[in-house]
């Protein structure tokens, strides 16, 4: 199979690929990490798509976090020339506000953390990224996060969502955003939890290895279903 060429955007040191880097097969990954002074590139030098993962920042903390604006203007223009986008936790928050969307930080329903059901909507299984997973029916995902999407952006469709947070996918365009993380493994759930007061972090990770098998499908089924899209859209350059 011919390999394509993915942008990984990796905002924040702590929030790596993890389990999606073999899932996503043949896929070359192009690495941008802007939190170590990497530059963004432009829209045209992305490859065949575009992936952005999360981090501790909010979609707004553009003082604090200096590169998001550039961020947020590569995942508009991306949408504006139908480049291939996914978009996890953050990536999905700053997808969302790129195209005229709303992020509520620190989000009125709370923390959302750990292992989480989430219901798939009937729009969501022709999706040609998600609908793998969504065929399965609903699934169990790995979630950390404060802050939410609470107004999609003009034309989007939300895709899945929680007994907390109605949006956790959606697509604008060519780009698909999840609040959860689908890459995550039970380690790194353990990681993030450990860091956060008041979480039980060892009890999120047994219930993480507890519900893994069909975790790991569901973000398999992701991570697949995208590298089979980047296989058939015209590349953006790069």
């Amino acid at each position: 199979m011919e390999s394509v060429i993915l942008t990984v955007v990796q905002p924040d040191e702590t929030v790596p690929l993890d389990r999606f880097g073999p899932w996503l097969g043949e896929t070359s990954l192009r690495w941008v990490r802007p939190w170590a002074g990497d530059p963004l590139p432009d829209v045209s030098e992305v490859g065949a798509g575009l992936l952005v993962l999360g981090g501790r920042t909010n979609a707004y903390d553009d003082e604090r976090t200096p590169f998001l604006p550039a961020l947020r203007g590569l995942l508009a223009d991306a949408v504006e020339r139908d480049v291939p986008v996914l978009g996890i936790c953050l990536g999905h928050q700053l997808l969302a506000a790129a195209t005229g969307g709303r992020v509520e930080v620190g989000a009125a329903p709370g923390p959302e953390r750990g292992v989480v059901p989430i219901a798939w909507h009937p729009e969501a299984v022709a999706d040609p990224v998600l609908g793998r997973a969504a065929a399965d029916g609903p699934a169990l995902v790995p979630s950390m996060h404060a802050d939410a999407v609470v107004e999609l952006p003009p034309g989007a469709t939300a895709l899945a969502g929680s007994e907390l947070y109605p949006v956790q996918a959606m697509r604008v365009g060519s780009a698909v955003g999840v609040q959860f993380h689908p890459e995550a493994s039970p380690e790194l759930i353990g990681a993030w939890a450990s860091k956060r007061p008041g979480t039980d972090a060892a009890a999120l990770v047994d219930a993480a290895r507890r519900w893994d098998a069909q975790v790991s499908a569901a973000g398999r089924a992701i991570a697949e279903g995208f590298a089979a899209h980047l296989r058939t859209v015209p590349t953006a350059g790069g």
